[in-house]
């Protein structure tokens, strides 16, 4: 069992995300802390595998309180959560030791599939978030020739259009809401693109599209 800890200053979100665990196989809230100082405390007591934490709390904040749950307990893995996705706070976060950060807004799937992530020590980022920091921080110098993948060249059309749209930041039901598929083929659709390409997740994903310049930061068409 993934045992997680929920830091969150609001008791109905804490909830919620007790709720939703219950629903992902392997997974169980160890305890809850309702600001930075608790998520600390209560982290040396119950050594949690993994904690979901809120940036944004009075006192203590979550970029505080991750760094110091990191530096004390290392086989702890942080995943940030935030309603603010701004470049700065995925930074800080990283920075602070996180080992993955995800906004208020994935789908519950997202969220337990970013656990699972994280517990198994990698990392996970939210596409969208993804892209911007390519964007801001990876920039090259000048214009070079994009050499595409062999990968990629072997894609059909709606395959490149399906990569697209995942690198864009589209959730799985984002994606069959804009197509008009199925959930569920959206869902085999995608786990067949990720075999092709050789990807482990959405974040590897966006990495190979911005690479091969199939996608650009902030433009979609």
């Amino acid at each position: 069992m993934i045992r997680v800890l929920l830091v969150d200053d609001q008791v109905l979100v804490r909830a919620g995300l007790r709720m939703l665990l219950e629903t992902g196989d392997g997974l169980v809230a160890a305890g809850e802390a309702g600001d930075g100082h608790e998520a600390v405390r209560r982290s040396r007591e119950l050594r949690p595998d993994v904690v979901l934490m809120d940036l944004h709390m009075p006192g203590m904040d979550g970029v505080t309180a991750t760094e110091r749950i990191v530096a004390e307990l290392p086989r702890t893995r942080v995943l940030a959560l935030s309603t603010f996705d701004l470049e700065e706070n995925v930074v800080a976060a990283l920075r602070a030791g996180a080992s993955g950060f995800l906004p208020k807004d994935v789908s519950p799937e997202e969220l337990i599939e970013g656990i699972r992530i994280v517990h198994r020590g990698e990392a996970t980022l939210a596409p969208r978030l993804l892209l911007r920091l390519i964007a801001t921080f990876v920039r090259p110098s000048r214009p070079r020739a994009v050499e595409v993948p062999a990968e990629l060249s072997a894609l059909t059309v709606r395959e490149r259009q399906m990569l697209e749209l995942i690198a864009h930041g589209l959730s799985n039901q984002e994606i069959a809401d804009d197509t008009g598929l199925a959930l569920s083929t959206v869902k085999n659709r995608v786990s067949d693109l990720f075999a092709k390409l050789g990807v482990r997740d959405r974040a590897q994903a966006v990495i190979v599209a911005y690479e091969a310049g199939l996608v650009t930061p902030g433009r979609r068409g």
